[in-house]
């Protein structure tokens, strides 16, 4: 059974779609399934394992789980974009991002101690959407004068073709 095959199955089992709305919070961004995020992370690293990846970059906290999962496979840090600036990081890189989940706007921080003009960056996180926290996280990467190499995530919502997903919203109708 393929990866895509075990995460569908997972869902109808333990999560709901409603349109847009895909619920995992038994399984992925609330309670994890740590042998699940593994073997979804194995998955997206094999899609990149060909590219120099120095650093994998996700936002503060759903892609926490998966980035280190793609991070372990690749044996590259991981960095997340931190929603609150800590007094610990005087100097960072900063992009505003709304969450239509949540119904928010927040600003994603990254210390310029962690992410340089030669890293080359993938971008991973749960879902992808309406591209807002993609898009800051570009931005961020722009500031550092790193290179983004590619973006993954487990469900891409949208129609965009360049971002690499386990599964797409069309193959969970």
């Amino acid at each position: 059974m393929s990866v895509a095959e075990i995460l569908l199955e997972r869902i109808r089992q333990d999560g709901k779609i409603n349109g847009q709305i895909v619920k995992v919070d038994q399984f992925l961004n609330h309670m994890v399934d740590p042998v699940l995020i593994h073997l979804l992370g194995d998955e997206i690293a094999a899609r990149f394992a060909y590219l120099p990846v120095t650093k994998i970059l996700t936002a503060e906290t759903s892609g926490i789980m998966l980035a280190q999962a793609v991070a372990l496979k690749l044996q590259v840090p991981f960095i997340y974009a931190k929603k609150k600036r800590p007094i610990t990081m005087p100097e960072y890189f900063a992009a505003a991002s709304y969450s239509f989940t949540k119904q928010e706007s927040t600003t994603l921080y990254v210390s310029k101690e962690v992410l340089h003009q030669e890293d080359k960056v993938l971008f991973v996180d749960d879902f992808f959407a309406k591209g807002t926290t993609l898009k800051a996280i570009e931005e961020i990467i722009a500031q550092a004068g790193a290179t983004l190499l590619g973006a993954a995530v487990i469900i891409n919502k949208s129609q965009r073709c360049d971002i690499e997903s386990i599964l797409t919203l069309d193959d969970l109708q």
